[in-house]
């Protein structure tokens, strides 16, 4: 078995589970949003009132970190099968998550900042 530094210590049946509960988290988030778009009258009012509820606000983290834990674990998939370079895999490992780590701050600062 090959261990890899970007692994983290994970396997297969680790990375089949994150995927299939963060699919899921994704598909309820998704059901929600459409669910309100289809029996709210849609306006700034509405929109700022449904985003400012504790709930929508938890759900909507839940969700990004959802598809964050998705995107890394289907990007390093793919890059340790066509990456073969060592050193490139794992400056653009680095560069996947530094992006991840931006997009969830970013999500943080816009849902919970002032």
């Amino acid at each position: 078995m090959v261990k890899n530094i970007s692994s983290f210590g994970r396997n297969g049946v680790h990375d089949f589970l994150l995927i299939r509960a963060s699919a899921i988290i994704m598909t309820l988030y998704t059901i929600y949003l459409v669910s309100f778009c289809a029996f709210a009258d849609i306006s700034y009012v509405s929109w700022t009132q449904f985003f400012g509820g504790t709930f929508t606000k938890v759900f909507t983290m839940l969700a990004l970190v959802s598809i964050l834990i998705h995107a890394w674990i289907g990007l390093w998939q793919v890059l340790t099968d066509y990456i073969k370079c060592a050193k490139l895999r794992g400056f653009l490992q680095l560069g996947v998550i530094a992006v991840l780590f931006g997009y969830f701050f970013s999500g943080l600062f816009i849902l919970w900042g002032a």
